[in-house]
């Protein structure tokens, strides 16, 4: 088979490759457990008031990697593989770095100057290219889980602002990114006012409450904004239920092929010319008139 015989047109339906982030206890781990047949890669403490296949807690690196690849290699019905979490894997690489130089701190690595953090993401590629590995060849769907920490964004148009971002640094937290299919941040619904009585030196105090029960309504948002790093390729609205069951109906109706699909064919070359009528004939082979000289130009003198 040729190079050109092996191209592939149209989408491709492979499982997706999610990020849930968000505050600690609004229901990350709850609704990756929902996904169909999960098993859990557990980098935390966290999993017993949930119903769910997991590993024994990984304490090392290489635990975490161990599990990966028994899942790759070795026979099994799992659908989803979910790390719980990312951040807290990045400790253990960390702590592998550290062990590996013999240093105490990952700013120490290699001689210092932040070569630590460059050395962390070979081992983070490894990671994901062994979920790249189970969701080409074994088909599964891939959820990695994070806490999210709210950072400065130095916006090169604005004003810098503050916005919520996955709990890790920032040349992982680029890399997890760019990589997965869909960046979601989950959150409550709430409502702010401001309260004259309790700010202090003519200053107002701003209140926070819920909007909706158990503390406020409870959402996924699935697009980018200044007030939290967010993105998707599956075409999904704004904003969603914190539920896996409305994440799988908004991917399928997202998934759907739309008419923007199947755009009209591009004309690149000027359609053929229509024959021409008689009289545009009798026109075309009538002689043209003569031009008429121009008059000729009279100098002009001036006193």
């Amino acid at each position: 088979m040729t190079l050109l015989e092996r191209i592939h047109t149209g989408r491709r339906h492979s499982p997706p490759r999610l990020v849930l982030y968000g505050t600690e206890g609004i229901g990350k781990s709850t609704t990756a457990a929902a996904a169909p047949e999960p098993i859990f890669i557990p980098t935390e403490d966290g999993l017993d008031q949930i119903d769910c296949a997991s590993f024994p807690l990984a304490g090392r690196y290489s635990d975490v990697e161990a599990a990966l690849q028994a899942l790759i290699h070795e026979p099994h019905d799992f659908q989803t593989v979910v790390i719980d979490s990312l951040d807290w894997l990045e400790r253990l690489i960390w702590d592998h770095l550290c062990q590996q130089y013999g240093v105490t701190g990952i700013e120490k690595v290699d001689g210092g100057y932040a070569r630590g953090y460059t050395h962390a993401l070979t081992h983070w590629r490894k990671v994901l290219a062994d979920l790249d590995t189970l969701r080409r060849k074994r088909g599964m769907c891939v959820i990695l889980l994070a806490h999210a920490k709210v950072e400065k964004f130095e916006d090169p148009e604005h004003s810098s602002y503050d916005r919520y971002s996955p709990r890790l640094h920032k040349h992982a937290n680029a890399l997890i990114t760019e990589w997965a299919d869909a960046v979601l941040f989950a959150t409550r619904r709430i409502i702010t006012r401001a309260d004259a009585s309790g700010g202090g030196f003519g200053r107002d105090r701003t209140i926070a409450a819920g909007l909706g029960e158990a503390g406020g309504e409870r959402i996924l948002r699935t697009v980018g904004s200044p007030s939290c790093v967010a993105k998707n390729r599956f075409n999904l609205p704004g904003e969603l239920p914190l539920a896996w069951s409305s994440l799988m109906e908004a991917l399928r109706v997202g998934q759907q092929p739309s008419a923007a699909d199947n755009p009209p064919p591009l004309r690149l070359t000027n359609p053929a010319p229509e024959p021409a009528t008689a009289e545009q004939s009798q026109l075309a082979e009538a002689p043209a008139a003569p031009e008429s000289p121009d008059p000729p130009v009279r100098p002009t003198f001036h006193a």
